[in-house]
């Protein structure tokens, strides 16, 4: 009797060594759930539709669970990511470099096709010249939204030599209609967004400007993200992206041609352009 106690004890005690060593592992997550944040380029409802079966696919493949986190607005976005809040996040790529020296994020993968801005002006406008726009409102999504605001207002500011009275308005979509209503002389996006506008919109807007190309937006993973959980996502992602239907949930997140991401590669080169002067921080997270 003796023994069978002892021995019962010795399970016991061995069950649970190995659960409190699960509970102290740097790797354990307490749920397996995961918050992915998305920077609110779009309207919530737009990203919620896109992101929520891409997700779903990723649950299926990985047997975790991830949830959507939409903030109200770019900087709010921001507050959250340089607070190290999210778990991972698609984040623009000046937001990277901010969150690599903020938190250390680590970029997972990112689109194949270059990120270009662009400055838009209603196509019946007589302006020809960014020259022209000097003393005007143009529109932005927001202060720190990369090729839509903060490379194209150093651009504007260094090379071009013009003042301007910046207006921001939230979103991608609401920049190309402060523009096409009259409410901005310009306004601030990239490609990828305007392409992505209804045609009833784009057929009163005309480029009138475009930024260099750069890496695009990466998803990027928190470094308490447990290393098997970043590299399963990771091969996860590029394996959905290799299939036809997988392209096409890859196309709706503007992640188009998915390979990996390298921040040295990718992202550090954009230190060397000094743009901190133009970054502008609503609040301290």
């Amino acid at each position: 009797m003796a023994l069978a106690c002892k021995s019962r004890y010795k399970v016991f005690l061995s069950f649970w060594l190995a659960a409190c060593a699960l509970m102290g592992s740097p790797t354990a997550h307490a749920s397996d759930t995961y918050s992915v944040a998305i920077v609110p380029q779009f309207p919530a409802v737009e990203i919620y539709r896109d992101w929520s079966p891409l997700l779903d696919r990723l649950k299926k493949e990985t047997g975790l669970n991830f949830t959507l986190v939409v903030a109200a607005s770019i900087p709010e976005f921001e507050d959250a990511l340089l607070a190290g809040q999210p778990d991972f996040a698609y984040m623009n790529p000046y937001h990277q470099v901010m969150a690599k020296r903020a938190k250390g994020y680590l970029p997972l993968v990112r689109g194949g096709n270059l990120l270009t801005g662009v400055l838009v002006v209603r196509k019946d406008d007589p302006i020809k010249t960014v020259s022209d726009l000097n003393g005007k409102d143009i529109a932005f999504p927001a202060p720190n939204a990369f090729g839509a605001s903060l490379w194209m207002r150093a651009l504007l500011a260094e090379q071009t030599k013009i003042r301007i009275n910046p207006v921001y308005v939230k979103t991608h979509s609401n920049v190309y209609r402060h523009v096409t209503s009259g409410r901005a002389a310009a306004g601030g996006g990239i490609h990828a967004t305007l392409e992505d506008e209804p045609e009833e919109v784009r057929a009163h807007l005309r480029v009138l400007m475009e930024t260099p190309g750069v890496p695009p937006h990466p998803l990027s993973a928190h470094p308490r993200v447990p290393e098997a959980v970043r590299k399963q996502v990771t091969e996860v992602l590029l394996r959905v992206a290799a299939e036809p239907v997988g392209q096409a949930l890859m196309a709706n997140v503007q992640m188009d041609s998915l390979r990996r991401a390298d921040y040295m590669r990718d992202y550090f080169p954009l230190e060397k352009f000094g743009l901190e002067k133009y970054v502008v921080r609503a609040s301290k997270p």
